[in-house]
């Protein structure tokens, strides 16, 4: 991970249920994390819901979280779970999957 990510950094899976598939969730997350320098993907899951798998300042992956409890995303966040836990280190950019 580049820069100063290593000082402070996590790895946030998070799960978006809701109406999020086939709206432009994924590319907005896409660009949000681009936005806050994010590594990892955002993926449809075969029961609806999105899998945002992301590495980077816990800081920034905080506001990302944020925003999609906000509800202020494409599509219908309806609930967002998610888990907190040690960056391994192996994700480059941010893809739509």
């Amino acid at each position: 991970m580049p820069g100063d990510r290593h000082a402070a950094a996590a790895r946030l899976t998070a799960w978006a249920d809701g109406r999020v598939q086939n709206v432009g969730f994924r590319a907005w997350v896409r660009q949000k994390a681009t936005e806050l320098d994010l590594a990892g993907s955002a993926t449809n899951c075969e029961d609806g819901r999105v899998e945002v798998v992301a590495e980077g300042r816990e800081s920034d992956l905080r506001r990302l979280l944020s925003e999609l409890e906000s509800g202020a995303t494409p599509g219908r966040v309806t609930r967002v779970t998610h888990r907190w836990g040690t960056p391994r280190g192996d994700l480059r950019g941010f893809a739509e999957r």
